[in-house]
């Protein structure tokens, strides 16, 4: 007989979970809290969609190869509308500077390095489409979930889910897409399931503007200053999104209060960007003009749960994907990439036995294998931007020899080594996108050979592979905006 899949939540680590699961011939139902989306098209499903359960829906999205790959290998019909609703696709050749195309040489395997851009209510909408015509898929909207419905015995075993107005839903396998805000691991726990969990701060807020060419207008040439890049105290970032639209997102420190305060005002945004070479051209008055507020987000947090601590089942009928599961700091725009990584895991999972314990087991094992390494570097960079961030408001902080060495390196080494040879631009974007482990390429005796000739080289014969400023320091920064850079200083300062 075959299995009937209960997914919490229809956002996209849901819509994942029937994409791979549905073609199994599995039924799957979907009870999505929120309505339906509008009819019509990507703007009405941006100007208009209630997925209050999707809290960075409206924030920049660029949708890694990984996923893209995902899609193209297995539903490339879903690919197909994907480009017909005017997402776009980004390959490796738009990446290379002039210095790259010297010796540039296209591979077979450059075609795996292609990323969607598009704002994620598009990308959403064209693949919920999608999901409602498959076989054997149904999504229930409007859903509260409000309990699970368990069996006695160790582990607790999961046989469905109980709705808001008292209708239990049975189930022979659970899975919880709910984001965030889903309430039943913590439902799990208090029955006694050994669920264990390790979470951090990421440290920053996170701030959205959306903006739309003008008629007959394009997107700026490339190859000036960067329109993404990390000032210390601010990191900004420019997507290009579907029907002529773009966004901009920029990522505050937690410690820079007053900054924070006052960049959700849309002159303030706007005028900042305005601040920052790489990002100017995007907001000329007869290119483009803005669509939306400033949309804000804090509580950035990055978290990974285990159902199966020290190799042993907190749970049986039950798994977890997307954000109920591994949460991340959206900035590095992974989460979707790791829903469907996830997604295809589980497949493989449930596929390959029978058995609920040793199905939990080869899934955990898999997250563990294909993206707790990228987790894991996500953390170390969060910390690193903290620290960075809190002694940029510290006068007497003075860099180590080591921390100087290793600014050295990755700037004046493994930077210069990137933006010089395409070929370790192509490594590095591999890692970058989930290709292969993110520090491969690093690894490889060829690659430490190119980086330290380039480190080597004296700064004045390679002066010309140097990026351009990315923009101001802070003090010239936040007086351009009408802020005083001492007050957030003193305030660390004074504990």
């Amino acid at each position: 007989m075959s299995e009937h899949v209960v997914v919490i939540g229809a956002g996209m680590a849901g819509l994942w979970s029937a994409l791979t699961l549905a073609p199994t011939g599995r039924k799957v139902t979907l009870l999505d809290r929120d309505p339906p989306p509008p009819p019509g098209d990507g703007d009405a499903a941006f100007a208009g969609w209630a997925h209050r359960g999707v809290t960075h829906l409206r924030h920049s999205h660029a949708f890694l190869a990984r996923l893209r790959a995902i899609i193209r290998d297995e539903h490339p019909a879903l690919l197909e509308a994907i480009g017909a609703a005017g997402c776009r696709e980004l390959g490796l050749d738009g990446m290379l500077t002039d210095r790259h195309r010297r010796k540039w040489t296209p591979r077979p395997e450059d075609a795996d390095l292609v990323v969607l851009t598009s704002r994620r209510t598009t990308l959403e909408l064209v693949i919920r489409r999608y999901v409602e015509s498959l076989p054997g898929v149904d999504i229930r909207t409007e859903c509260f979930v409000e309990g699970l419905e368990t069996s006695g015995g160790s582990p607790i075993r999961v046989t469905g889910v109980r709705l808001s107005g008292g209708e239990v839903v049975p189930a022979d396998l659970v899975v919880d897409a709910g984001g965030r805000t889903s309430s039943a691991t913590e439902q799990l726990t208090d029955l006694g399931a050994p669920i264990t969990e390790s979470a951090e701060d990421a440290g920053i807020l996170y701030f959205t503007r959306h903006y739309r060419l003008l008629a007959g207008q394009d997107e700026p040439p490339r190859g000036g200053a960067p329109a993404t890049g990390d000032l210390g105290f601010i990191k900004f970032g420019v997507f290009p999104g579907d029907s002529g639209c773009f966004s901009i997102t920029l990522c505050v420190p937690e410690i820079e209060l007053e900054l924070r305060k006052t960049i959700v005002k849309p002159e303030v945004f706007d005028g900042l960007c305005r601040e920052i070479p790489g990002m100017r051209p995007w907001l000329e008055p007869d290119r483009a003009e803005a669509v939306s507020k400033v949309f804000g987000m804090g509580d950035l947090k990055s978290r990974w749960r285990t159902l199966a601590p020290d190799g042993q089942p907190a749970v049986l009928s039950f798994f977890s994907i997307g954000d109920s599961l591994i949460r991340t700091n959206p900035l590095y725009g992974r989460g979707c990439t790791f829903a469907a990584v996830s997604a295809t895991l589980l497949r493989d999972a449930i596929n390959g036995s029978p058995d609920p314990a040793t199905r939990l087991l080869t899934y955990e094992a898999g997250l563990r294998r294909e993206v707790l390494p990228f987790f894991e570097a996500m953390q170390k960079d969060d910390r690193s931007a903290v620290r960075r961030a809190r002694q940029a408001l510290d006068p007497a902080y003075r860099p180590s020899l080591r921390t100087r060495v290793l600014r050295s390196f990755a700037e004046d080494g493994v930077a210069i080594a990137i933006r010089s040879d395409p070929d370790l631009l192509r490594a590095a974007m591999r890692g970058f996108h989930m290709l292969e482990h993110p520090s491969d390429w690093l690894k490889r005796p060829a690659t430490l050979g190119k980086i330290l000739l380039a480190w080597m080289t004296p700064r004045a014969a390679k002066a010309d592979v140097y990026p351009p400023k990315a923009g101001p320091d802070r003090d010239t920064l936040l007086r351009a905006i009408g802020l005083d850079p001492q007050l957030d200083i003193a305030r660390v300062a004074a504990g």
